[in-house]
Order: C-alpha cells, then structure tokens, then sequence
C-alpha cells in the first residue's frame, strides 16, 4: 500500500509493522498494492510524518505507484519493541539497504509470496457478428 511502500524503499521508513512475527532474515521485494492510505498519504503529500505529524524529509521525486514491486529491501531483524517512529504494531521487521526497483507489475498476496510476473491472459476473441446475408448486399 502506498505511500508505505515508497517510504520504504527510499530509505525514510526503517521498520514494517505486522501483526505477526516472522523469522525471515535477507532480502524481500517490496510490493504496493492497488490501494492509497489516503490520510497517510495527504500527510505525506504535505511533508508531515503520518504517525508522528513531525517535519518529514523526503528525498526530491519520490512517486507512488501502485500494483507491482516498486523496490527490495533486506529484512534483519522482527521485534516487538522499537523506538523508530515508524512503530505501532504488534511486531516490526527492522529494514535496511533498501532502494527503488523499475517499477514491475505483480498482483500482491497476503504475507510473503514469490511473485508472478507473468502477462495476465489475452483476451478472448468476440464472436464473429451474425449479419442475414440480405444486408451483405445492400446499396
């Protein structure tokens, strides 16, 4: 979900928060679903950190898209404390060396997931329009 994901790979968002713990370690690519968290982003549209409504400082051209795998960061640790202003779960996995990715369309999943990047299904042919042969040769 943006803006989180962007925050993310851009190296402003330092923990994700889950309601789970894992025990995961190394390298995850980071998904953005189809979905805005539109008070969040309004916050960050405005330069203002979401959880804590402090100054945020965002790199120049940060965009959100939305859909596919937007970057990669490395997941080194999960904890149920942390004084990142970013924390307000249950658990947070501690992310670093994160940065962006060409964006690449992917449907998303819940948890983690190997992601399919394989072109959706053309679509079917129409049926061919039944025309009365009368009006084949019409004037």
């Amino acid at each position: 979900m943006q803006p989180w994901a962007a925050l993310i790979v851009h190296g402003v968002k330092d923990i994700e928060n889950r309601s789970w713990p894992t025990k995961f370690r190394g390298p995850v690519l980071i998904h953005a679903g189809k979905k805005y968290d539109d008070l969040a982003q309004d916050d960050v549209d405005g330069d203002i950190h979401p959880v804590t409504g402090e100054p945020l400082d965002l790199p120049d051209g940060v965009i959100y898209p939305t859909g596919g795998i937007v970057g990669v960061a490395e997941i080194y640790d999960c904890v149920r404390a942390s004084a990142s202003p970013w924390f307000v779960g249950d658990y947070g996995f501690l992310i670093r060396h994160a940065r962006p990715l060409p964006f690449r369309p992917c449907r998303g999943q819940l948890g983690f997931f190997t992601p399919d990047y394989s072109p959706p299904p053309p679509p079917k042919p129409k049926a061919a329009k039944r025309v009365p042969q009368t009006d084949l040769f019409r004037e």
